[in-house]
């Protein structure tokens, strides 16, 4: 078992810092949950190299990123980064986690803010309604 002193030591530390995504991709999954909220920001811009990798660990804690997606999506101003969460991760959850997303893309599919047009946050929020 990995010592997390500091869990923030095991976090990448640039944008092509794929070795330290493969080292969390091999820990225990209790030691990954203090570390989604800032996973999540690696996937910011999807061009980036280490997003992809994180992406796929992302992904295998359909439940527990729940919350912390939803904090970006109340909270953050970002609607690019709310995009490539909605479009690479939202969009791949199970139905049951999904579904924890609809008030929030019926708002931006029914309603959306001039940024969120911009970002077209409201015809990725339609697709994923279509789904649920």
């Amino acid at each position: 078992m990995i010592h997390l002193g500091s869990f923030k030591d095991f976090l990448p530390r640039h944008k092509t810092d794929d070795e330290r995504v493969e080292m969390i991709k091999k820990m225990d999954r209790a030691q990954v949950l203090p570390l989604l909220p800032s996973l999540l920001e690696w996937i910011q811009d999807m061009n980036w190299p280490v997003a992809r990798g994180v992406l796929e660990l992302l992904l295998t804690f359909p439940e527990e990123i729940v919350p912390h997606v939803q904090n970006v999506l109340t909270l953050s101003d970002d609607d690019s980064w709310k995009y490539f969460i909605l479009n690479h991760l939202v969009n791949y959850l199970p139905l049951e986690s999904r579904m924890q997303f609809k008030e929030y893309l019926t708002r931006v599919a029914e309603a959306p803010t001039e940024s969120e047009l911009y970002e077209e946050l409201n015809e990725i929020a339609k697709e994923i309604l279509d789904t649920i």
